[in-house]
């Protein structure tokens, strides 16, 4: 399995994409600079961001790294004071003896800032800095005072609250002090600006998660960015889904236009940087990269691999800059090719569906996700020595993430009624790319993801005559097996499976399975198969299970009774040819 997190180590040329937003803060024309890096969930804007510090810090000790997870703050402390006061402190660490001062009088500062906002404390603190629960226990208090509910308690807790205020000023502010906020701003911009110049470094500032925070707080942060702005020596890097920063900037100013809220981005960020979407080559390289990572390959063959992908997706524009499996193996040298082989063909294969699903879009992140259900599956059913290929597992856990719950709900079922064997997937393999056959051939439920299904239908390996029950019991989170009622004997368990797939009404084993049950199992068995008939809605064609229900009916009127409801309550203007015919001279069918 691999690691869920974001890494250092590029596989998917993104190093591209680092190496220009590198080459734009390593720029001192440039500076000040504010740059985004925008892309959805999963796309790899951490990752871009790991490779563009590896890459600045191969430069040589030019710049100073400052990390803010916007996120980790939330709830915890006001955006703007904490990220002010991260930069303080980094640059309070970096400060050699001769700047430690001036370094801890702008460090300071911040809680001068913080402080400042107690005297507009009772609704929004002055320029909305906050009090940090200094307050907060005297707010009770004063709610109550408004509301003419006031006791001794709330003159306690809120005279308990303003003195708690007043001890804590005397040790920042001094008893001559202005308290004028637009005055410490200013203050703190110029030694700012001082420390920086005399460290003769670079500031880099990055800013990541701003897009998992709620509204006022990401808004809050893109804020705080405004007090650094247009400052020497200084770039400020944010990532962000650009569409939920859209949502934040909306919801806090209350719908403005969309013009407004773009001139409002563009104050914030100069320069955006887009994450690029993953083509079939992207991800063919990505899935390669991975799975000979988990076959245990030696570092120095992976990281060749590595280096060959990233070149050949560079040239990406050349014609004949292609590369498949073969060179994969040529570059890895493996002990046992033919091993190897297997993993890397079904990266081949599944490339395109995974880089052009709806469900999927190349994400990288999705992906690694989805092969790590995959290997779970697979060692779940080493263990419990189900005869079940991974490729197997890989290609059903592929349908699940790139169609929809009720697809996959009318694929189980479909496996369940039919003793893990759906006779459509003989009509999807044999279709190819026949539309007009790959849409006859599913259930309802499934025919909405048709373009998807064709090229699923026909990828290695064909699953028609493989007992596909194991692997419903593996995605039984999804979708769990078919239980028959606790009470029923294993005999009469064993007639269900018999009965549900019946090829002809005259078999012998269906008798056998029969004779081995006691009567009063007759009803239960088949209320199974009902239930089971239900789940799939086509029947234009021969039903195996319908053929077993019938020789059960055959056998007990009871049963036949159940069946008869059944068949009346499909509704069907008229009975199939296959259906008449099974029904044909059969007493109970006429009743």
């Amino acid at each position: 399995m691999w690691a869920d997190t974001d890494t250092s180590v590029d596989y998917l040329n993104y190093s591209e994409v680092a190496e220009l937003v590198a080459e734009m803060v390593g720029s001192e024309r440039l500076l000040p600079l504010s740059l985004g890096v925008f892309g959805t969930w999963g796309t790899g804007k951490s990752s871009i961001l790991n490779l563009v510090r590896a890459n600045l810090a191969a430069g040589g000790d030019k710049y100073i790294f400052v990390e803010f997870d916007a996120w980790l703050y939330q709830d915890f402390d006001d955006a703007r004071a904490a990220l002010m006061a991260v930069i303080a402190k980094v640059l309070l660490d970096a400060a050699p003896d001769g700047f430690k001062e001036k370094a801890k009088s702008l460090y300071g500062r911040v809680n001068k800032l913080r402080l400042l906002g107690f005297a507009a404390e009772g609704g929004a603190a002055l320029f909305g800095l906050p009090t940090f629960g200094l307050l907060r226990k005297g707010i009770d208090g004063v709610a109550d005072y408004v509301a003419g509910d006031a006791d001794d308690e709330d003159a306690r807790a809120v005279k308990g609250a303003a003195g708690e205020v007043r001890d804590k000023a005397k040790g920042i502010l001094g008893p001559k002090e202005k308290r004028s906020p637009p005055e410490e701003i200013t203050a703190f911009r110029a030694e700012f600006k001082e420390v920086l110049s005399g460290l003769g470094k670079t500031l880099v500032v990055v800013i990541d998660n701003i897009d998992r925070c709620t509204p006022p707080n990401a808004i809050h942060t893109l804020e705080a960015i405004r007090l650094f702005l247009f400052l020497p020596q200084t770039a400020f890097i944010i990532t962000a889904d650009e569409d939920m920063v859209r949502h934040a900037v909306s919801t806090h100013f209350h719908n403005p236009s969309e013009r407004l809220i773009q001139d409002y981005l563009d104050k914030l960020i100069q320069v955006p940087v887009r994450v690029p979407r993953l083509g079939v080559q992207e991800v063919r390289a990505y899935m390669l990269l991975l799975f000979a990572e988990a076959a245990g390959v030696e570092e120095g063959r992976l990281g060749a691999l590595r280096s060959y992908l990233v070149d050949q997706l560079r040239q990406a524009w050349k014609p004949d800059a292609r590369f498949g499996v073969d060179d994969a193996l040529r570059v890895l040298q493996p002990p046992d090719p033919a091993a190897l082989r297997v993993t890397l063909d079904l990266a081949d294969r599944m490339a395109p569906l995974l880089a052009y699903s709806a469900n999927v879009k190349g994400n990288p992140r999705i992906i690694k996700r989805m092969l790590n259900v995959v290997r779970m599956r697979a060692s779940i059913a080493r263990k419990r020595a189900m005869p079940l290929d991974e490729a197997v597992i890989a290609k059903l856990v592929l349908f699940e993430r790139c169609t929809a719950a009720g697809a996959v709900d009318a694929l189980h079922d479909a496996i369940n009624a039919s003793a893990g064997k759906p006779a459509f997937f003989v009509r999807l393999e044999k279709a190819g790319a026949d539309a007009g056959d790959v849409e006859g051939a599913c259930p309802e439920p499934m025919r909405p993801y048709l373009p998807f299904i064709r090229d699923w239908a026909v990828l290695e390996p064909p699953l028609a005559g493989i007992d596909l029950r194991p692997a419903v019991y593996l995605a039984r989170e999804t979708v769990p097996l078919r239980v028959v009622a606790a009470s029923m004997s294993a005999a009469a368990s064993k007639a269900v499976e018999v009965l549900s797939d019946l090829r002809t009404a005259s078999s012998p084993a269906a008798r056998a399975a029969l004779a081995a049950v006691d009567p009063t199992e007759h009803v239960p068995i088949m209320d199974v198969l009902v239930r089971d008939m239900r789940r799939d809605t086509d029947w234009s064609r021969a039903r195996r299970d319908f053929t077993g229900a019938t020789v059960l009916a055959d056998t007990s009127p009871e049963a036949a009774a159940v069946l008869m409801r059944f068949i009346s309550s499909l509704g069907l203007p008229k009975r199939p040819a296959w259906m008449s015919s099974l029904l044909k001279d059969k007493p109970w069918s006429e009743a």
